[in-house]
């Protein structure tokens, strides 16, 4: 008699989902670890997350490293500001993989670097 076993395979890996935008983030989408704090303020080997590089780059787009780090230092601060905000719903419409063909560096910050 044989005894037949139960057995479940373990769960898929389901992708990582941006912190910015909230779309997955497939293997074979660019990607990049953003410092929460930039290493050039202090931030080197604090916490980072993984996001999209459009959404990374997007960040650094808008806000001075002095800003992240005074001020954007959480996900939660960074979804909060107005222009990320706007661009996290915008890009939130787009697939997984969409690469806006305007960088983010294309258009000036409206505020004085420190």
């Amino acid at each position: 008699m044989r005894k037949e076993l139960n057995w479940d395979p373990p769960p898929a890996v389901s992708d990582p989902v941006c912190p910015l935008c909230q779309r997955p983030i497939p293997g074979d989408v660019e990607q990049s670890l953003h410092h929460l704090v930039p290493r050039s303020k202090g931030g080197k080997g604090g916490p980072t997350v993984l996001m999209h590089l459009q959404c990374h780059k997007e960040i650094h787009a808008t806000l001075t490293e002095a800003e992240l780090a005074r001020t954007f230092n959480t996900v939660e601060a960074l979804r909060a500001h107005p222009k990320l905000a706007r661009f996290a719903e915008w890009i939130a419409k787009r697939p997984p993989g969409f690469v806006s063909r305007i960088p983010g560096g294309a258009h000036p910050r409206n505020h004085q670097r420190d």
